[in-house]
C-alpha cells in the first residue's frame, strides 16, 4: 500500500512510534481494532433492536394476532 497523503504517512508514524512497532503493523493494528469496533457496534444494534421488540411484546396486552385472526374455523388461512 501506498499512502500519498502526507498527513495519513505521518500519523501512521506517529502511531508505530507510540506502539513501538513497524507503520506496517500500526496500520494493521488500527484497521482490526476499527473493525472490531464496527462489528461490536453492529452487535448492538441487533441486540437494541431485539430489546426492544421483547418489550413492545411485554408491554402488550393482548396479541396483536391471534389464531382466529388468521385462520377461518377450518384451521385455513383467512
Amino acid at each position: 500500500m501506498n499512502i500519498k497523503d502526507p498527513a495519513i504517512h505521518a500519523a501512521a508514524q506517529r502511531l508505530a512510534r507510540a506502539r513501538g512497532v513497524s507503520m506496517t503493523e500500526a496500520v494493521r493494528q488500527a484497521l482490526e481494532e476499527a473493525l472490531r469496533r464496527d462489528r461490536q457496534q453492529d452487535e448492538d444494534y441487533v441486540a437494541r433492536g431485539l430489546r426492544l421488540a421483547r418489550e413492545v411484546r411485554e408491554a402488550s396486552e393482548e396479541p396483536f394476532l391471534t389464531d382466529e385472526d388468521l385462520y377461518d374455523e377450518r384451521g385455513l388461512p383467512r
